[in-house]
């Protein structure tokens, strides 16, 4: 369907969008990296409050996700991210100079008050953009921008703070987000109709795909509120809350893990923390496109995530002490947690309605910070508690499991009818000229 429906979309698109994310989790994660490197013994900060400090990020990032995408629906992706690419940048650089944990606080839930449209955003954008048959690698490249971004991060950040200071990290990691939002805001049109740039013959193709598979989908009765209480929806909401406990607590915690366990510094510790997402870029790509040839999404997901609990469950046996021997199971668990992200953003958007997928994938996505907000204060919390990871492996091996287990109760969508042209469908000229 890729190569039948053009390549300008992809080519011109997919970096933006790529880059788009990168910025936000870039500002989001960074914190993580300041911490192993001096700003929690620069601001007194606890091991408790130093969780606080993180997950105060997923409270913002809860409360505004569904009226941004409610915006990003009706009004307009291009406007609501070059305005959140400003704000989170200056938030983010703001760090820098915050002399208080209050202060810092309030910066961390503001930064993720503003991100929180990001991701439904980007993902309503992309599926006004590309066919159901294209839209698993769409929302891959999309967020490759997460495990790339952390894997230079860790890297870069390291050395940063070594260079300069964490203070200094922050600042300069903010302002490239400031810059961006204007590229965004030039290059990115809302819709296919809207593009200039996009040739006429590939523009109509794909708005005609995209009509055909809308009038595919079975219709919700009772409206929105119907469509949020939907069995796949509740399910696929408990679902990224287990998922995301687990990515966000292995995210945040991760510098801190290997450079306890490692003894090494923090440029070293900062190369070492990114070897899981080296290979999960690898795997997100083949992941998605097995997804898309086969159509079958779920069978892309919670076998990953299984294998993640597994290897978690195996740093857990293995104990603190053997640090060396539980690092290739860190790396494949990594891995396997990002693996499934762009089949499962792509199953959302195409069980339901245009108009209802929106605020459901905002749902979702919002009960993800919830199990952020967990993942990320329980881990941080067990680990100053027991002086060690293994509580918190077990932590994250028993939510992945979890999260693998419902996938196997979320059904496919069940479309109302199948539409001749629906696979190949006609331009505007050629529906003309039948007519």
């Amino acid at each position: 369907m890729g190569d039948v429906l053009g390549h300008q979309r992809w080519a011109r698109l997919l970096p933006i969008a790529f880059v788009t994310y990168s910025l936000a989790y870039l500002d989001r994660s960074n914190y993580s990296i300041a911490v192993a490197g001096g700003m929690k013994h620069d601001l007194g900060i606890t091991g408790g409050v130093s969780a606080l400090i993180g997950a105060s990020f997923f409270i913002g990032y809860f409360l505004f996700q569904v009226p941004g995408a409610q915006y990003a629906e009706k009004r307009s992706v291009r406007t609501l991210i070059f305005w959140s690419l400003i704000l989170w940048g200056a938030l983010a650089a703001a760090q820098g100079v915050i002399q208080n944990v209050t202060l810092l606080i309030i910066d961390r839930f503001l930064i993720g008050a503003v991100e929180a449209a990001v991701l439904p955003a980007m993902v309503i954008f992309l599926a006004h953009w590309f066919t159901k048959a294209e839209r698993g690698r769409a929302n891959t490249f999309l967020i490759l921008g997460n495990p790339v971004t952390v894997l230079w991060l860790t890297v870069v950040s390291g050395f940063l703070i070594e260079a300069t200071s964490w203070r200094w990290m922050f600042i300069l990691e903010g302002i490239p987000a400031i810059i961006w939002a204007f590229v965004f805001r030039k290059l990115v049109a809302d819709r296919p109709d809207d593009a200039k740039w996009l040739n006429p013959t590939e523009r109509d193709q794909v708005i005609n795909a995209l009509e055909a598979e809308q009038k595919s989908i079975a219709p919700v009765e009772g409206g929105l509120a119907a469509a949020l209480r939907s069995r796949n929806v509740v399910l696929l909401s408990i679902q990224y809350l287990l998922w995301s406990l687990g990515v966000y607590g292995f995210v945040f915690w991760l510098p801190t893990i290997v450079k306890a366990g490692s003894g090494q510094g923090i440029g070293l510790t900062g190369l070492l923390s990114g070897a899981p997402y080296a290979l999960a870029i690898i795997v997100m790509v083949f992941n998605s496109r097995a997804s898309d040839r086969s159509g079958n999404r779920n069978r892309f997901v919670w076998p990953w995530l299984a294998l993640g609990a597994v290897a978690f469950y195996g740093s857990y046996l293995l104990g603190p002490d053997r640090f060396w021997l539980s690092f290739p199971l860190l790396i494949i668990a990594g891995a396997a947690m990002y693996a499934p992200y762009g089949p499962y953003f792509a199953n959302i958007s195409e069980f339901l309605p245009k108009a209802i997928a929106a605020p459901a994938i905002a749902v979702v996505n919002s009960f993800g910070a919830i199990g952020g907000f967990i993942g990320s204060y329980l881990v941080g919390w067990l680990d100053s508690l027991t002086g060690s990871s293994s509580a918190s492996f077990l932590l994250m091996a028993a939510s992945l499991a979890a999260a693998a287990a419902i996938m196997l109760w979320v059904r496919p969508a069940a479309a109302s009818r199948t539409l001749p042209g629906a696979q190949l469908p006609l331009s505007s000229e050629s529906r003309r000229g039948r007519e």
